[in-house]
């Protein structure tokens, strides 16, 4: 599923410069900080960035995220995207297109914060464990195990918002007046196992995003920067670098959002769906993915590939230029110094 070198290199002959805008005014940047690379200063910088990124990106985006979950639940609901957001709008209004956008907030902070923390951490650690020499051979096995060790521990600080979210967003009656009380109702009614029934559907869908988001930007920046461009990555300047840290993000996002759409359309059931009696959690997928059928579960697609497009890209040119603006060197192109 990750593009090849091929796949990219097919873009070279239409410009050398297609994904950066010329800025000659600006000076080329290259990286310095007083933050150490692989430093726990440098995870911790990269965890703050990494819940901008996801935070703020998945609050903007609450009303597209709403519809396609509506859409995921109750087929037929609305004819499209754009019908949805009519209806929405005019039953609702602002409100009701942002529902659901407290615990997506705080959610999605929590995740990128795990996300992009630990990603460069596991980046480090397995780099070490393996050794420079293998490390550089098989940089791709680096990018996807270092994604998924991250993500597995960023969906355990997101599923109990998810899970409130998508309650609040697909119940056909108003679920709780606040946020405060809707974890409340969540915890009155089925405990723990309430935040965290939809956790093993959510690394199904998460870890191989995560995966997919990382190794194919990464990969692609590296290709950008090899083939589509004629000078070296630090020639450049902080537009031209954050330009491509932009282009490479969504073209990952396309692919995150094929990818993980399935078991997207099964976590969002499992939060509206009640268990039978004596009904384990997987006994309750197995039905549901029963009931979807094949057609099913790439319900709303369409919506989902345009808003994990915008949304990989916007969260990768976040957290990119958080990092320049401490100094620190923009994702991907280049290896990073080592720590002596």
């Amino acid at each position: 599923m990750l593009p090849t070198t091929q796949t990219l290199s097919a873009f070279k002959g239409t410009s050398q410069r297609l994904f950066v805008a010329p800025s000659p005014a600006e000076k080329p940047f290259v990286a310095h900080s007083t933050i150490e690379i692989n430093s726990p200063r440098y995870f911790y910088t990269c965890a703050v960035g990494g819940a901008m990124a996801c935070g703020l990106t998945h609050y903007a985006l609450t009303p597209v995220d709403m519809l396609k979950c509506r859409m995921q639940v109750s087929k037929g609901l609305y004819k499209g995207i754009f019908d949805g957001f009519k209806q929405v709008s005019a039953k609702e209004g602002l409100k009701g297109l942002y529902l659901g956008g407290a615990p997506t907030l705080l959610g999605y902070s929590m995740q990128g914060m795990g996300k992009y923390g630990f990603y460069e951490y596991f980046k480090y650690l397995y780099a070490s464990l393996a050794g420079e020499e293998t490390a550089a051979k098989y940089k791709t096995t680096l990018f996807l195990s270092a994604s998924a060790s991250a993500e597995f521990i960023a969906d355990i600080l997101l599923c109990p918002m998810e899970a409130l979210k998508v309650k609040m967003q697909t119940s056909t009656t108003p679920f709780a007046t606040s946020f405060l009380g809707g974890i409340r109702k969540i915890n009155a009614a089925e405990g723990i196992n309430g935040f965290y029934k939809g956790l093993a559907p959510l690394w199904l869908r998460q870890i191989p995003y995560t995966m997919v988001k990382f190794a194919t930007f990464e990969k692609t920046v590296e290709t950008i920067y090899k083939h589509l461009l004629s000078k070296p990555k630090d020639q450049y300047s902080k537009t031209e670098q954050l330009g491509v840290t932009f282009g490479a993000g969504y073209f990952a996002g396309i692919f995150c959002a094929i990818v993980s759409h399935p078991a997207d359309t099964l976590v969002s059931k499992l939060n509206n769906v009640a268990k039978a009696e004596g009904e384990s959690t997987g006994a309750l997928a197995v039905r549901i993915l029963k009931d979807l059928g094949f057609t099913g579960v790439w319900a709303g697609l369409g919506p989902r590939i345009f808003m994990i497009g915008t949304l990989t890209a916007l969260q990768w040119f976040i957290y990119d230029s958080f990092k320049v603006q401490t100094g620190l060197p923009t994702t991907g192109g280049a290896a990073a110094p080592k720590k002596e």
